[in-house]
């Protein structure tokens, strides 16, 4: 981790749990003053299937339809394990085969997502339920919505690990973590970062893959 500064947030349920570090921290899109450290939910089988089970009871009492999960930011282990889940539960699905298909997006040289011809039929006329990390700025969440309509999908919704938000362009976010676990949050553009206004140094980038130490 980037600091000293760590603390695991646990909670009842075993193997859920972020593992967060305070400090000055900068994304491609933003400035935080936390890192939220994901590497082991998206890589470790125990804790994507903690993850999935607390996003599936999200689900639990509602009438969403999921044929397709599409997973960012390498979450591709949790997006099978939550398709796993809400099969299991026997949830509302209209796909021919009864079953949920799991899909990562293409990134092109300018960030866009592209679906290769033998994946748009798992996104054309579909229910395609959006994972991600985090949903902070909402740039990467809003990103993959318009690629699922313009590919013919429609949006079920957004789920994540983190998100300071409870919707993203109209759609509603289901995440395990919010701001309220973590004292003082904030995500702001760099221009009006309180920690750069304060003279205080980077500690790390940091994007979905990880971290970068400055200095």
């Amino acid at each position: 981790m980037p600091t000293n500064n760590t603390v695991k947030i646990k909670t009842k349920q075993p193997n859920l749990f972020l593992r967060v570090a305070s400090g000055h921290f900068a994304t491609n899109h933003s400035h935080s003053n936390y890192y939220i450290d994901v590497v082991a939910q998206k890589s470790r089988l125990s804790e994507a299937k903690a993850v999935a089970k607390a996003l599936c009871s999200s689900y639990s009492y509602t009438t969403t339809i999921v044929d397709t999960v599409l997973c960012l930011d390498g979450t591709e282990v949790i997006g099978a394990c939550l398709a796993n889940e809400l099969t299991k539960n026997a949830f509302m699905n209209i796909n021919a085969h009864q079953t949920i298909y799991v899909v990562t997006p293409e990134m092109t040289g300018s960030s866009q997502m592209l679906f290769r011809d033998n994946i748009v039929p798992m996104i054309q006329g579909k229910h395609v339920l959006v994972l991600a990390v985090s949903v902070a700025t909402g740039g990467t969440a809003k990103a993959a919505i318009e690629a699922v309509r313009y590919y013919g999908g429609e949006v079920s919704g957004v789920a994540s690990i983190f998100a300071t938000s409870d919707e993203c362009d109209g759609y509603t976010v289901n995440s395990v973590f919010n701001p309220n676990d973590l004292d003082g949050y904030f995500t702001v553009p760099s221009h009006e970062c309180p920690l750069c206004k304060q003279g205080k140094k980077l500690d790390a980038l940091i994007n979905s893959y990880g971290f970068s130490k400055l200095g």
